[in-house]
């Protein structure tokens, strides 16, 4: 598995990649938590939804993080839109075939390649915490956010629980794309689809259907990074996010190791 990890990320280093996504990641995590601290006095909110972010909750010793966790569901579609591509891809370039004639087990090249995006997702996750908290320590004093808090143990032990949580949701993301892209076999219609359920029909539906977000995958999955949600329990999303990944793992394994591997 440790040759099939290898080579996978011979493909997740091209520059175009590699830089193209870290960069994307950087440069949004700053942007979204920017504006955290730029709308800090608008009348409009200056949290995700038009949720109003005051000074108080920002001094507080979870504030440092709060843009981070705020990112946490955009860097969840990153890791969904790479797991769904870097899969696809192998069908729709006929690559897949000569990966099996050097490893003929499916289920050990499955797993390789699932364990190198994962790494590169966990890659991400840092990038964006890096970009998020900077750009915190750096807009807090001219808005007069106190940040005395922001360096105490409390905030320490937030900062792994943080990072624990959004590297989950990102992960469940990703793969729901990789077996979309098994099951699809094709780049384009896996990202498409998926981005639409996720982004659009799930927003429609979650908010048109009174309590129905809380069987939706998508708002599950986003939920894990959000432990302090008042109408759904961390144990809930966490509980619900592994059911429908068991679901979609079984049925994408299944098909990868009997389904002819031509597109």
């Amino acid at each position: 598995m440790i040759r099939v990890f290898l080579a996978e990320w011979r493909k997740l280093r091209r520059p175009t990649l590699f830089l193209g996504t870290l960069g994307v990641v950087f440069a949004l995590s700053v942007l979204i938590t920017s504006l955290l601290f730029l709308l800090l006095d608008s009348h409009g909110g200056n949290g995700p939804r038009g949720r109003v972010i005051t000074r108080e909750t920002l001094a507080l010793p979870s504030g440092l993080y709060l843009g981070f966790t705020n990112f946490a569901s955009l860097l969840g579609t990153i890791a969904l839109s790479v797991f769904a591509a870097q899969t696809a891809l192998e069908y729709t370039n006929g690559t897949l075939r000569n990966l099996l004639v050097r490893q003929p087990k499916r289920l050990v090249l499955l797993a390789g390649k699932y364990v190198a995006m994962c790494s590169f997702a966990l890659l991400t996750v840092l990038v964006s915490a890096v970009g998020s908290i900077g750009i915190s320590i750096a807009l807090a004093p001219s808005k007069k956010v106190d940040t005395s808090a922001w360096f105490t143990h409390d905030s320490f032990q937030l900062l792994y629980s943080n990072l624990g949580n959004v590297y989950l949701s990102a992960i469940a993301y990703g793969t729901v794309g990789m077996a979309v892209g098994i099951m699809l076999r094709s780049p384009i219609s896996s990202i498409s689809i998926s981005l639409a359920w996720i982004l659009i029909l799930e927003g429609i539906l979650s908010f048109t259907v009174n309590g129905l977000d809380k069987w939706l995958p998508g708002q599950l999955m986003s939920l894990i990074s959000e432990r302090n949600n008042p109408d759904i329990s961390y144990t809930y999303a966490l509980v619900g996010s592994g059911i429908y990944l068991a679901l979609f793992g079984v049925i994408a394994t299944a098909l990868f190791t009997r389904r002819d591997v031509s597109n």
